[in-house]
Parts: structure tokens; C-alpha cells; sequence
């Protein structure tokens, strides 16, 4: 019989429900990427972003995994039919789906809750912020099996750790840890497995509790000063300041903090 559970679940947080929370729902394939999980997480992703109550996103996997990347069976099968096309899901899937995480204008928070292998990687490394579980293997994997990177891990894994560690990882595809990741700054917590998931909601909350609309336009800035020279990024910061001074949180905020009063945001 089929699997009839959805390929993506999509919960809000009990406690707070301005946070999602996005589940990869294929346990018993350590969440590998099929067309159907795809498709159904990018629209689950936009959904989230486009959704004014929701204020933050937390992607995370189902059973003992994140994601271990492209399920490699129906990969085979894509090749046998046609190697000219079975690639097209780069483009029709996974850039998009990297693009949505990173361009989400509210935070997204990763709860690495297990192996974290190729696309899973990049999907992890699109997020804003990361909490792993103790002991977990990350890796690239791509070029065991020969293929160079997707998913935009060739930049954002050099922009994370550098381009001489992101080189060494992409080229050798060896295993690292939880551990390794956040001594180079790759993860901001490593905790049990168990509460990987609670850790990464109790991060959830704070940001969601925070000023939502500086925080779409910190992402922006991130993204932007990455790729482009000083001017440009500083014509760009500067654009960015004179919009949230228009907003209720900035004006707001500044009135609290003359008053001595602990600021409140609404993300407006």
C-alpha cells in the first residue's frame, strides 16, 4: 500500500503559534528528496513566508534524520530514462527551494535532528540559524558520487566556514560531526537528539517575539553584502534604515528605551 502520509507536515507551535513548524515526512528514507517531498515543501515554505501570522519557521525531519539529500533510487531511474533531464530538478526544485529559505522575510531556524547529507546540507545552510543533535554526520556526499554541489552549498558552505574548509569538504566528501560544526561556527547549538526540536523552538519563540520586519531586511543585507562591493553595501544598509524607520517597531522601540521600558514588537 502506498504511504498516504503527507510528504511534508505543517504544524504550528503550541506554545506560540506565530511559529511553523515544516516536517520532512519520509522517516523510513532518512527523508531523501523525492519529486513529492519537493513539491510539497516548497509550497509549505512559501505558505510559511507569505503568512502574515506567521513570524517565524522551523524546518526540521521526521524519525532519525534530517535529510540525506536526493533519493538516489529514483535518481537511477531518472537517469536510465533520460541523463539529459534527470538533472531538471535542480532547477525546478531545489534552487527554488533554497531561494524561498533564504529570501524568507522572517527567520527560518534548522533543527538538524540527524544525519544532514548533500541537498539536506544546503537546505540546512539556507536557514538562518541551526541547532544540531549531539553526535549527528554531516557531509556533501556529492562528488562520491560524482557530481559537483547543488542546493548553493558551494557558496553558502564557503561563506559559513571558508573557502579553504569549504573546498576540503565539497572535494573529499568526508563525514564531519555536530561537534566540528559548531566549533567552526556552522551550527549555534549542539544538544541531545532529544531536544533538538524543543532547543530550536525556544529559538523560534524569541526571534517571533522580536521585530520581525528588521529582521527580513537583516536577512536581505546578509545576502547582499556577501556578493556585492562597500558602496553598494552601504547604499544598500542605508535604504534598508530609512524603511523600518517608518515602522511602528523602530519608532516604538526608541519611545520604549527613553522611557526605560522594555520594548514590545508587532512586526510592522
Amino acid at each position: 500500500m502506498a504511504d498516504i502520509d503527507p510528504a511534508v507536515l505543517v504544524n504550528r507551535d503550541s506554545t506560540d503559534p506565530a511559529v511553523a513548524v515544516l516536517t520532512l515526512n519520509r522517516p523510513a528514507r532518512y527523508n531523501a528528496m523525492t519529486v513529492e517531498l519537493k513539491e510539497a515543501l516548497l509550497p509549505a515554505i512559501t505558505d510559511a513566508a507569505g503568512d502574515d501570522s506567521v513570524r517565524a519557521i522551523v524546518l526540521t525531519g521526521a524519525g532519525k534524520a534530517f535529510c540525506v539529500g536526493q533519493d538516489l533510487g529514483e535518481h537511477a531511474a531518472n537517469l536510465e530514462k533520460d541523463p539529459v533531464t534527470a538533472f531538471d530538478t535542480v532547477a525546478e526544485h531545489y534552487n527554488p527551494i533554497v531561494t524561498a529559505l533564504t529570501e524568507a522575510p522572517k527567520p527560518v531556524i534548522a533543527a538538524i535532528n540527524g544525519p544532514c547529507v548533500g541537498a539536506g546540507l544546503g537546505f540546512a545552510l539556507a536557514a538562518d540559524l541551526r541547532i544540531a543533535a549531539a553526535g549527528l554526520k554531516f557531509a556533501t556526499a556529492f562528488t562520491g558520487i560524482g557530481l559537483t554541489a547543488d542546493s548553493g552549498l558551494s557558496a553558502s558552505l564557503a561563506h559559513a566556514v571558508g573557502v579553504a574548509r569549504a573546498t576540503e569538504l565539497l572535494l573529499l566528501g568526508e563525514q564531519f560531526s555536530a561537534e566540528d560544526a559548531k566549533n567552526w561556527g556552522l551550527v549555534r547549538d549542539v544538544v541531545p537528539a532529544e531536544e533538538v526540536l524543543s532547543a530550536a523552538l525556544e529559538l523560534a519563540r524569541k526571534l517571533a517575539s522580536g521585530p520581525t520586519a528588521a529582521y527580513a531586511e537583516v536577512k536581505a543585507a546578509v545576502h547582499f553584502g556577501a556578493i556585492n562591493d562597500l558602496p553598494a553595501v552601504l547604499e544598500h544598509e542605508g535604504a534598508a534604515q530609512t524603511r523600518l524607520a517608518l515602522t511602528r517597531d523602530h519608532q516604538q522601540a526608541v519611545a520604549d528605551f527613553l522611557a526605560k521600558k522594555k520594548p514590545t514588537f508587532e512586526g510592522r
